[in-house]
């Protein structure tokens, strides 16, 4: 509170109050800042220029405090006093104890347009990263600043495009659902489709684990071999498509991958995925599929069919899915050299009735290998 004709008193007895600062380390232009006071703020640096470069506790510069406030005119008017006095551009650059300048709070706080002038006054910002790794760029993606996205990318400082927990501006777009970010990147970067982040997903992986099969169509379009991508947790695209039983995303793999890899280190193969995780319409889409045919009868490294897995998990439908295939060979052995239907004896106790069992054996009399256990039982 006050006017500026007091603080001109003031510093004319004692010059050294302009340069005190709280115990948050805080300047009278801080303050100033915090409260928008912007005549305030031109005045004082009439009287004490260097005030434009105090650092607080915070690490936050005067034009770091008046963007974190939101008051766009007043941290307008500290960049040009930036830009206007030599020896002050580096002030502008300055990160707080989280890592983040100017241009990463005006992103974040939603002031776009003043991003743009930031990045227009010193391209540099674009460069700096937070404590975790956050980019201007990933923040610009995640709030679908599409003006500022484009400065930042046709900006050759911009290297760095990380955000939290190893993303990309990729990973946001891919999140976001926009599609003309993800083409943007996918042409400009497309190195970024590749990279996995600490959870070890990549963009595409995403894709299709959100089932966007929008954007999917998008970055296959661009390079149909990231399809044929399996993650560092040895998941293929197409198996995570299976344990979510996400057909259309399976259906758009397989149209620009063909021969999309299913199998993991296990031996499971999306068939078995479909059927441990209980997705009945993910496995009829597996077996009226020509070119995923051959899987029907493919065993895990225990030896065990999708059938053994079916049985095993007291799943009917999967089993008179699998069942009423033409290629079916109810009578493969697993490691332990049992056939699928003897998985029935160790569920009996998890299972309420196992009458289910007489449809698909009456139905599917070619499955000998079924009747035996049947027949013993009813």
């Amino acid at each position: 509170s006050g006017t500026s004709t007091s603080m001109y008193a003031m510093a004319a007895l004692d010059r050294s109050i302009l340069l005190g600062t709280t115990p948050q380390g805080n300047t009278c232009l801080h303050i100033f800042c915090i409260y928008g006071h912007e005549g305030f703020c031109k005045d004082v640096l009439e009287l004490e220029e260097s005030l434009i470069k105090a650092v607080n506790l915070d690490g936050e510069t005067p034009l770091i405090t008046a963007v974190r406030n939101g008051h766009v005119s007043v941290a307008s008017f500290l960049l040009a006093q930036h830009c206007s006095v030599l020896g002050l551009r580096q002030a502008i650059r300055q990160q707080d104890v989280y890592g983040f300048n100017a241009l990463h709070h005006a992103i974040r706080n939603g002031h776009k347009d003043h991003a743009l002038e930031l990045i227009a006054a010193e391209p540099a910002l674009s460069q700096a990263v937070g404590k975790h790794n956050e980019s201007p760029m990933y923040f610009a993606v995640m709030r679908n600043f599409t003006q500022v996205f484009e400065k930042l990318m046709q900006n050759p400082l911009s290297a760095s495009s990380g955000g939290q927990h190893g993303r990309n501006c990729l990973h946001a777009a891919v999140k976001n659902g926009d599609q003309e970010f993800v083409k943007i990147i996918m042409k400009e970067r497309p190195e970024l489709a590749r990279e996995a982040d600490t959870s070890k997903s990549t963009p595409i992986a995403n894709a299709v684990q959100y089932d966007m099969v929008d954007i999917l169509q998008v970055m296959l379009e661009h390079d149909s071999t990231l399809g044929y991508l399996i993650g560092n947790n040895g998941l293929p695209l197409l198996n995570i498509a299976a344990y979510r039983g996400l057909v259309a995303a399976a259906q758009k793999l397989l149209e620009h991958c063909p021969d999309a890899p299913y199998l993991e280190p296990n031996g499971s193969t999306l068939l078995h995925k479909a059927v441990f995780f209980d997705q009945p319409e993910f496995v009829e889409f597996v077996l009226r599929t020509p070119i995923l045919r051959k899987l029907v009868n493919m065993q895990d490294k225990n030896g065990r069919t999708a059938l053994h897995l079916a049985v095993a998990r007291c799943n009917p439908r999967a089993v008179a899915a699998l069942l009423s295939h033409v290629d079916i060979d109810a009578t493969l052995l697993d490691n332990k050299g049992d056939i699928a239907a003897w998985e029935l004896y160790s569920v009996m106790k998890n299972a309420k009735t196992i009458n289910w069992v007489r449809m698909y054996v009456t139905n599917n009399s070619t499955n000998h290998a079924f009747q035996p256990l049947y027949n013993s039982k009813y």
